[in-house]
């Protein structure tokens, strides 16, 4: 638990001057999930320059905020941050290629629940699926989907931390798990013979 002390900050007129409390506790608290920020970032953005830029915004809102915040969870505090940058950025320069969930008309979000093959986790081991196959598999999934598998198993969050960090219910965390996870597999199966 990262608790902060007196006083943060000075504040003059309407200018707020960051201390050098501020600086350490942001070094603490958001730099040494840098790496995993990038990852993040580079998933749901899906472009290493997009990633770079999302990183930095998100590490200026989260030095502007570090001061404020009484951090519990710094990995999950920082994601959240890099997660909601991510999204803000999405909105404002997303291709005409990504689709949020919420985006989608109900016959596609009907395609989405139903899993016609009825494959089960083990199916994705028999097909022997390469990295690569796996990568673009992933890279295809709607945003809201590949964001909670890349959470959970690349960055081995529990479900709570997920929740915490998508801002979600602990079910529709595992549910949207769940469901992506059939759609890779529905996925990888079609790319096999």
């Amino acid at each position: 638990m990262v608790r902060r002390g007196l006083p943060r900050r000075i504040e003059t007129a309407d200018i707020i001057v960051p201390t050098k409390d501020d600086h350490a506790l942001f070094d603490d608290v958001f730099l040494p999930h840098l790496q995993e920020a990038y990852r993040l970032a580079r998933w749901l953005t899906g472009n290493a320059n997009d990633a770079e830029d999302v990183v930095q915004e998100a590490a200026l809102r989260a030095f502007r905020a570090i001061a404020a915040s009484d951090v519990v969870n710094p990995r999950a505090w920082s994601l959240t941050i890099v997660r909601n940058t991510a999204y803000s950025w999405l909105m404002k320069n997303k291709p005409k290629d990504v689709v949020f969930a919420e985006e989608l008309n109900d016959a596609d979000r009907r395609r989405l629940d139903d899993d016609p093959q009825g494959r089960t986790p083990e199916d994705v081991v028999i097909l022997n699926a390469t990295a690569d196959e796996v990568h673009k598999a992933l890279a295809a999934l709607p945003a809201l989907f590949r964001e909670v598998v890349v959470l959970r198993e690349m960055h081995e969050l529990s479900y709570r931390d997920i929740a915490a960090v998508t801002n979600l219910p602990i079910g529709t965390v595992m549910s949207r798990l769940a469901r992506a996870r059939q759609m890779l597999i529905g996925t990888l199966g079609q790319a096999r013979p």
